[in-house]
């Protein structure tokens, strides 16, 4: 039991988030993702919500300010304009942690797959909401 850690975030967890550096791309995906087929490290968490897992990450998690969008999403049903509840709720999510205003990238979904290859690991969730699948770049702390 750590004071002041989210209690999602597990030691493996923890360890994948630290050992992490500048750039490096984690995958938060839903319950459909083929996680494992990655190749990557894979840290599930069960039950968890897409958005109870970002809350927990992004509270330790900077996101690379280098770029101009550190957070991507799966494209919705062909159309990179078309959005979901959950996608809408991430960016928010992740535009308050930082504290600056945050847009996706839109990724398609085929391409989506090709990128998931370079992520350094993957956090699954069940959530059973469609399009759950987004990718975050790891920055840097300034203080």
């Amino acid at each position: 039991m750590l004071k002041g850690i989210d209690p999602l975030l597990s030691g493996d967890l923890l360890k994948v988030l630290d050992d992490m550096g500048h750039g490096d791309r984690l995958l938060l995906v839903d319950r459909n993702y083929p996680a494992a087929a990655s190749g990557k490290q894979v840290v599930r968490l069960g039950e968890a919500s897409i958005m109870r897992a970002a809350q927990a990450i992004l509270s330790v998690f900077p996101l690379d300010s280098f770029i101009d969008h550190p957070v991507e999403r799966m494209e919705v049903d062909d159309d990179p304009a078309k959005t979901t509840l959950a996608q809408d709720a991430l960016i928010a999510l992740a535009s308050e942690s930082e504290g600056r205003p945050l847009e996706f990238a839109v990724v398609p979904r085929l391409d989506f797959y090709e990128r998931a290859k370079g992520a350094y690991a993957v956090v699954h969730t069940l959530d059973s909401q469609p399009y759950g699948c987004f990718i975050l770049h790891k920055g840097v702390i300034f203080s």
